[in-house]
């Protein structure tokens, strides 16, 4: 049953995108501006929201996201939480 209080995530690489950022020591404003200096128009509320499971990614923010992060798509969607973090460059 769907649980109002709880919905399902919108998106399986929110936990890893936050994961990611954060390792890289990027603000969700920081990584807003990176987007935005290779041509994306996302802003620090739609990072968040997808962080949060709040909303969908597109195929090409995802390919963005691990050109800027260095990882494939395979470990940005893993659902496996266990795989491991690179280190910040």
């Amino acid at each position: 049953m769907n649980n109002p209080q709880n919905p399902k995530p919108k998106n399986i690489v929110g936990k890893k995108l936050l994961a990611l950022r954060t390792a890289h020591n990027l603000s969700q404003r920081d990584l807003a501006a990176k987007l935005q200096l290779m041509g994306y128009d996302i802003d620090r509320n739609v990072i968040c929201r997808i962080e949060t499971g709040k909303r969908r990614v597109t195929d090409k923010e995802l390919v963005v996201f691990c050109k800027i992060f260095r990882v494939s798509t395979e470990e940005l969607m893993s659902s496996d939480s266990d795989s491991t973090i690179p280190d910040s460059p």
